[in-house]
């Protein structure tokens, strides 16, 4: 498990939408990683790169888009 000391925003549409389209992730995955993110307090992408949804380039390409849009 994850812990981090600040509490995650629930993730956007636009975020939901980036995941689907740019990564092919199914609406329960995605689901199943914000879900868990809550759960542990921690960033949804390092959720998804440790259940293995996401490889470490989609990782990258992930903290990049994060950051350009939150």
């Amino acid at each position: 498990m994850i812990f981090t000391s600040h509490r995650e925003l629930k993730p956007s549409k636009e975020l939901y939408t980036f995941l689907r389209n740019e990564f092919s992730l199914s609406d329960n995955a995605i689901k199943l990683g914000i879900k868990q993110s809550q759960s542990e307090s921690a960033p949804v992408s390092i959720i998804l790169w440790n259940l293995g949804l996401i490889n470490i380039d989609q990782y990258e390409k992930l903290l990049d888009w994060l950051n350009d849009n939150y």
